[in-house]
């Protein structure tokens, strides 16, 4: 399933909805409808855990009511939800560990273990939502292309083989970064303002992504392509980050693994290129979908 929150121009507040044949399906009112219970949001959709999303399916095999069903083009989508802790990883693409230890002063070496880094809730925005560029703040904001892992159960001390039990689904983070405001190698705030944290379109439950670990993905800005590659690149994969990070972090329902950039940010550039108000950030991850962001002046 491809779940998504949404508005509408009669509908104002955030609805629970799924994706299919060109539509968005009000999961919501499809529930009401049928007299179900069914969370409202998709954050306790994923906490409801398998039987919620069991709910959720039945849903979709019976008729859908005419006000339960709207055209893309009519919704307005908003970021999936706000989750509970967003882990970011450094450096786990080959690529991206050589061109910031060129550009970024970071180790030219390949880390042993996962780099771990957190973005505060407060820093998600949603599609086609603005991304703050404060000038009295950054002349160096950058973009990072990333895959998105949602988890959907609580995980500690799991290990590698364990590691898919423990996830709901899949989405894009545009990990936003103001290189110039790295703080004695410390990089909250550099990551954790404000919009830093594009977060959408949709999240696509675990099932309909055959292998997470082989899924191209890519950035433009204003249409020239800055970022492409593969996830099969990570150094490392996506079930030992979460055995990695589970073993001694407890990873809840709701919470986000920003899986790491590939090459291609602005500050590895000849000469460096960032962000500025006026410019339009996609990134793209196959299967999921491109999340859209404008840059605007935050002054």
């Amino acid at each position: 399933m491809r779940l998504l929150t949404f508005t509408t121009t009669t509908a104002a507040d955030p609805r629970l909805g799924v994706e299919t044949d060109g539509h968005v399906l009000d999961l919501t009112a499809l529930a009401d409808h049928a007299r179900v219970r069914l969370p409202h949001d998709l954050l306790g959709l994923v906490q409801a855990g398998p039987a919620g999303l069991d709910a959720a399916r039945r849903l979709l095999d019976g008729a859908y009511p005419a006000h339960a069903v709207h055209r893309t083009e009519d919704v307005r989508l908003s970021a999936p939800f706000r989750p509970g802790k967003i882990i970011g990883v450094g450096l786990n693409y080959v690529e991206h560990v050589e061109e910031s230890s060129r550009s970024l002063d970071t180790d030219k070496e390949l880390p042993p273990r996962p780099v771990l880094f957190s973005k505060p809730a407060t820093a998600v925005t949603g599609p086609g939502a603005p991304i703050l560029h404060n000038a009295d703040l950054t002349t160096q904001l950058d973009w990072e292309c990333e895959l998105a892992v949602v988890i959907g159960r609580t995980a500690f001390r799991v290990s590698e083989e364990e590691a898919y039990d423990h996830i709901f689904g899949f989405s894009i983070v545009n990990d936003i970064s103001a290189r110039d405001q790295r703080r004695s190698g410390q990089w909250f705030f550099s990551k954790g303002q404000d919009s830093y944290a594009p977060f959408g379109p949709v999240v696509v439950t675990a099932d309909a992504i055959p292998d997470p670990m082989d899924l191209d993905l890519s950035l433009r800005v204003n249409g020239v392509t800055k970022q492409k590659s593969n996830t099969r690149h990570m150094l490392f994969p996506i079930a030992r980050l979460i055995a990695d990070i589970s073993s001694g972090v407890t990873l809840e329902p709701g919470d986000v693994i920003a899986t790491g950039s590939p090459s291609g940010v602005g500050a590895g550039m000849v000469p460096p290129e960032f962000l500025a108000p006026g410019d339009t950030v996609e990134a793209a991850v196959e299967l999921i979908g491109t999340l859209t962001n404008p840059v605007v002046d935050a002054r």
